[in-house]
């Protein structure tokens, strides 16, 4: 119950008598009039970004008054991450908030003591940024899909969508960590079903243009994109491509199917990074991301 319906009730069980009270207003504490300045290090400004603004204003901090955004996109480009987590230490940012597990490792990297918190990371665990889920230690919490463990579903979501399928094709960026978890995790799942599977990659253009034409060639039954951010950039052309190729195909982001995509089985990540606001509050209120359990 709120203070004032407190007051309220209070009030009209005491009549006939008179009762005086004052309501204190709460104070609009974030962070007792202090710019807080976040920085987001991500590959593109997507949707669920919008996640992240939502929790944050719902808790006080409104842009351009006691809140600064600071955003720095590595637009399909791992290797730009640590040159990016470093203009974001030297600002200096009071906190960065990670997409995608390259620029969590790549903050990592940069600073043991700038708080960081993973809005979005697939497997914390595997990919050794933190030893302890309940108890993080270091600089760094919060979130894990666990997406790598929601390929599998992919897997078996396109098997019922595909009546008996004997060939598959996996579209993936092998220069990215996450997306070498996900593909270790497909293989022995595709098996277990009877399906082959061929990996076609690409992190460049040229690359990407060649995996299509590879797609076209050959005569794949169906088709499962890998998480990735280069991909995701690109998810245009995929779609349109398995649109004209008539090539069914699962994907583990939403933003697919937004434009067109056959189907996705994915983590909301909006939600996600909603939530990630509580964290960014917490540390900026003096919480240590190690003492904060990864969630």
């Amino acid at each position: 119950m709120r203070r004032r319906d407190f007051v309220t009730l209070l009030a009209g069980a005491a009549a006939p008598w008179l009762l005086i009270a004052t309501v204190v207003p709460v104070a609009a504490d974030p962070v007792a009039g202090k710019l807080a300045l976040i920085g987001v290090l991500a590959n593109a400004p997507v949707t669920p970004l919008d996640g992240l603004r939502e929790g944050l204003r719902d808790l006080g901090y409104v842009e351009g008054e006691n809140l600064r955004l600071e955003y720095h996109w590595a637009e399909g480009r791992y290797d730009r991450y640590p040159d990016l987590a470093a203009e974001l230490v030297a600002l200096p940012v009071d906190a960065i908030v990670t997409v995608t597990t390259s620029a969590a490792l790549a903050a990592q990297r940069t600073t043991s003591k700038m708080p960081i918190i993973m809005a979005a990371i697939g497997d914390p665990i595997s990919a050794r940024l933190v030893s302890n889920l309940a108890h993080p230690g270091g600089n760094i919490t919060r979130f894990s899909s666990l997406a790598p463990d929601l390929v599998v579903k992919r897997v078996e979501f396109l098997k019922d969508l595909v009546p008996s399928p004997s060939r598959l094709v996996v579209l993936s960026d092998t220069t990215n960590p996450y997306a070498v978890l996900e593909l270790d995790r497909v293989q022995p799942a595709a098996v277990a079903l009877g399906i082959r599977l061929q990996v076609v990659t690409a992190s460049d253009d040229d690359q990407f243009n060649a995996l299509l034409e590879t797609c076209r060639r050959q005569s794949f039954e169906g088709a499962l994109v890998i998480n990735d951010q280069f991909l995701l950039s690109r998810r245009d052309r995929i779609v349109s491509f398995m649109a004209e190729t008539r090539l069914p195909a699962v994907y583990g982001y939403r933003e697919f199917v937004d434009i067109g995509g056959l189907a996705s089985y994915a983590t909301d990540y909006r939600s996600q990074f909603r939530q990630a606001a509580g964290y960014v509050d917490k540390v900026l209120h003096g919480a240590k991301p190690g003492d904060l359990p990864v969630q």
